[in-house]
């Protein structure tokens, strides 16, 4: 049985989506790895430093949780981590199509490597980075969607 597990994203910023998938994840695997991925073709709101500090202050009380950022495609990550299995949340079904493509892809190219959906609970289905960086900038309250280090960050950068 695969002992590590690894969840992946550009977190911009962690959500509590993210964090409930994260945790959902640590209760199977005794070893999380969160890949925070550079991704060059978007323009984060926070840079890649201050991601991983944010994910890391937002995981800190899981146990056997490791923060470490990549660059490049996930399955070479998952692969120089000796990880086998890639933890990706389902929103909704939108969030499937694109998911399961990516996930066939990632068979295609490294086929040691399975792919675990999650679903996180139904409070934070409809949460994503984008929407919460579009109510923190409006001057709303993103408490319900993101831990504490997150929105005293988002209200330093909008306030």
């Amino acid at each position: 049985m695969n002992k590590s597990a690894i969840c992946a994203g550009t977190f911009d910023p962690i959500t509590m989506g993210h964090l409930d998938v994260i945790e959902r994840a640590s209760r199977i695997f005794p070893h999380v790895v969160i890949g925070v991925a550079t991704k060059a073709g978007k323009t984060p709101l926070f840079s890649l430093d201050e991601r991983i500090d944010l994910v890391r202050q937002s995981v800190g009380h899981i146990k056997g949780a490791e923060v470490e950022s990549f660059s490049g495609l996930l399955v070479d990550f998952a692969e120089s981590q000796k990880v086998r299995v890639v933890v990706r949340g389902l929103r909704a079904f939108s969030d499937f199509e694109y998911e399961f493509q990516m996930a066939l892809t990632n068979r295609k190219l490294r086929p040691e490597i399975e792919t675990l959906f999650l679903m996180p609970k139904q409070d934070y289905s409809y949460v994503s980075s984008s929407n919460v960086r579009s109510v923190a900038e409006l001057g709303g309250d993103t408490s319900p969607f993101v831990p504490e280090p997150v929105q005293r960050a988002l209200k330093a950068r909008f306030h």
